[in-house]
């Protein structure tokens, strides 16, 4: 089984880069913020990998971190979700993010993500809670409202990665704002920085 790849950035295509490993290329579908994130052809990259075998196609997926690997597998257990919805979860929410959501059965946080119907954010929450091992009070974690999910999902869509843009939210003054003022002192925080 193939579970990591480091080599060099062959070519980038819409959902899937070419990774060039001893004079072999590999086709990895990644998500556009860790396609973002390789830099141009001819850097030299590392991905974990998930090998995804079906009837007629090998297909592998990329991640960056090992727990954006372990969340993505943890999906495809989930009756309903293939590889390509659970790649969208994955790089559309972060890890962390995700994982807060199953804990507090937040359905309308999974319902955003595009492919994935109310039914199914149902079971992936009765499916992946214990398994996640998130055994702690829903309290403990900050809540995500949907304001704040619009803003991370505005930043993605900009470019910046969903870690990038928590970052630049939680780095937001206290006190109520519209969606348009959050993204506007968000934008502002990566000025800075």
């Amino acid at each position: 089984m193939i579970t990591s790849l480091h080599g060099q950035l062959a070519a980038r295509g819409e959902n899937a880069i070419v990774v060039e490993v001893s004079g072999v290329g590999f086709r990895v579908f990644v998500s556009p913020q860790v396609s973002a994130s390789l830099g141009e052809p001819g850097q030299t990259v590392a991905l974990f990998t998930h090998l995804h075998v079906r009837e007629n196609e090998l297909a592998l997926y990329g991640f960056r971190t090992t727990e954006e690997l372990q969340l993505f597998e943890l999906l495809l257990g989930v009756s309903g979700i293939g590889p390509k919805v659970g790649l969208k979860m994955v790089s559309l929410l972060s890890a962390q993010t995700l994982g807060e959501a199953i804990s507090r059965g937040d359905t309308a946080a999974l319902t955003r993500i595009p492919g994935i119907g109310k039914r199914t954010a149902e079971r992936v929450i009765v499916e992946l809670k214990d398994k996640l091992g998130l055994a702690l009070e829903s309290a403990a974690y900050p809540v995500v409202t949907d304001s704040d999910a619009e803003v991370i999902s505005a930043l993605t869509s900009l470019g910046y990665s969903v870690n990038e843009a928590q970052a630049a939210l939680r780095s937001l003054p206290a006190g109520d704002r519209t969606v348009e003022e959050k993204v506007r002192l968000a934008l502002q925080y990566f000025v800075r920085e």
